[in-house]
């Protein structure tokens, strides 16, 4: 499964993005803990274009789904960066945890960041699914009927 859109730099796209991914990540039975790692690393990853990507009016979310995998690209138009930031956050700051947060949660985070370009933070993970899942229940077939 494939998909991508385009939405407006601004806090309510993330509620949107939120919603067309997990369902559509719930309808192919992936295991809702999955589920839940990858909004979250997302949400992240939308907060971050929305806080920082001054020069950008909007931004794509694509997403690639495969029987292995979920791979998500979040793409901005905005001023990029030189250094993907590494400070860890004092303990009292309420910002600044973003990228530790997808790397907790995704098994790969990658950022191509171009000054005056903008970036394309990269979120990969490996899927875990519900028993019931239409893909396991697909792959039940293929073994019984040989193939």
């Amino acid at each position: 499964m494939r998909f991508s859109l385009a939405l407006p730099r601004e806090a309510l796209s993330i509620p949107v993005i939120r919603r067309a991914l997990g369902d559509a990540l719930y309808g192919l039975g992936v295991a809702q803990e999955c589920i839940a790692d990858i909004l979250l690393a997302t949400s992240e990853a939308c907060t971050n274009v929305i806080e920082h990507a001054q020069t950008s009016r909007d931004f794509e979310v694509d997403a690639c789904i495969d029987e292995s995998n979920c791979v998500l690209k979040i793409v901005d138009q905005g001023r990029g960066f030189r250094d993907v930031p590494t400070r860890r956050p004092h303990p009292d700051d309420e910002s600044g945890r973003g990228i530790n947060i997808m790397r907790a949660l995704v098994d790969d985070v990658d950022f191509d960041s171009t000054p005056g370009q903008g970036t394309v933070v990269s979120l990969h993970k490996r899927l875990t699914w519900q028993d019931e899942a239409l893909i396991r229940r697909l792959e039940r077939e293929l073994v019984h009927s040989g193939r």
